[in-house]
């Protein structure tokens, strides 16, 4: 059987070579950063993947994403919505505070190294505020900051940090009400390019369950969400009472619903196109974003130095309750951006659309 599992796995694996170069040299990226109907592009930015909105309702955090394997390097910036203008926040190494958040060991990562993935803000216990960034560079972690006000601006200090236990792929972060945090561990992290893309396949293709959510806690380090196994959990959100987790899983359309007291499934929705990142809208609707397109278009376009990957997505509104979703925007060819990943509701009702593989956040007027 194992041998079996191995061949169709390794014809799988071409195939998407195969079809990922084709795709790769018929790809024509979004260049133009004019507004088309609703939607008006913000141009100027590195993998803009995951964005937090700040509580002045001017501001948004962004993270710069800079891949998986933390191979360019990413910044977290500052998005002025009056002004559209961007801020570097943190680009690593240049923090003069203690790491006491996070593992008393944890050093700080470098400039020029740190690479951020998904991002979430909140407050912690003693109610000071704190951003929460998965990192790939040197190592996969999960980052600490808290985050102060200034008189026109915001900064970001450097806390603290934990490391992710050998072998994982770190995706979406969130916090829980204990100082600790819950993050997704997509698929086992493998040193090479082709048992890494065999993993993908395990999971894409052949279905097989590959990841699972972590929790960790400031005094008990890492433990398992047993309830979460599952294929490629990819973005997280937690309830405001902190009793329940929302989980997207990539590749297979699900979103679940699970208790964190009992660990345990309450409800999930497997209907869904591949799910990215999930976030609260203010008046308490979740937001999720999918890829309704080609997906090897998608991966082959996965870095553009410059324009935006086309591959079309769409931004779906979830009922917390029933899990129940309908489209409220979609994005590829003929719109200013593709391959969405984040889609974050602000408070005047307009929405900003992030991406793993392009150079905009593009603003959509509902």
């Amino acid at each position: 059987m194992r041998k079996i599992l191995l061949i169709t796995t390794l014809l799988a694996l071409l195939t998407i070579i195969a079809i990922s170069v084709h795709s790769y040299n018929s790809v024509k990226l979004i260049t133009s950063c004019e507004p088309i109907g609703n939607a008006r592009p913000l141009c100027g930015w590195q993998n803009p993947e995951d964005m937090v909105a700040l509580p002045d309702g001017r501001h948004v955090i962004v993270s710069e994403y800079g891949g998986m394997n933390g191979e360019s390097p990413g910044v977290l910036s500052l998005l002025d919505l009056e002004t559209d203008t961007r801020e570097v926040l943190y680009a690593g190494g240049s923090s003069q505070y203690a790491g006491a958040w996070g593992n008393p060991d944890c050093a700080e990562v470098a400039i020029g190294v740190f690479s951020p993935h998904g991002i979430h803000l909140g407050y912690r216990k003693d109610g000071r505020m704190q951003l929460l960034a998965v990192q790939h560079g040197g190592r996969e972690s999960v980052e600490l900051f808290e985050v102060e006000k200034t008189v026109e601006s915001w900064t970001l200090h450097w806390r603290g940090g934990v490391i992710a236990p050998a072998g994982c792929t770190l995706n979406d972060v969130v916090a829980t009400p204990e100082d600790g945090f819950l993050v997704t561990n997509m698929l086992p992290k493998k040193t090479s390019t082709l048992g890494q893309t065999y993993e993908l396949i395990k999971a894409g293709v052949l279905g097989i369950q590959s990841g699972h959510v972590l929790a960790w806690h400031p005094n008990r380090g890492f433990s398992k969400l047993a309830s979460s196994v599952g294929v490629m959990p990819n973005g997280i959100e937690i309830s405001p009472d902190g009793e329940e987790v929302f989980i997207n899983y990539s590749l297979r359309g699900e979103v679940r619903r699970i208790n964190l007291n009992s660990d345990t499934i309450e409800m999930r929705n497997t209907s869904l196109p591949p799910l990215d990142n999930i976030t609260w809208t203010p008046d308490g609707r979740l937001l999720v974003a999918g890829a309704i397109g080609n997906i090897m278009e998608m991966m082959a376009c996965s870095n553009p130095e410059q324009g935006n990957c086309p591959g079309a997505f769409a931004i779906l509104e979830v009922n917390p309750l029933t899990l129940e979703t309908y489209t409220i925007y979609e994005g590829g060819y003929g719109t200013p951006s593709g391959a969405g990943t984040v889609g974050l509701m602000l408070q005047d009702g307009s929405m900003l659309i992030g991406t793993f593989a392009g150079d905009r956040i593009v603003k959509v007027k509902l």
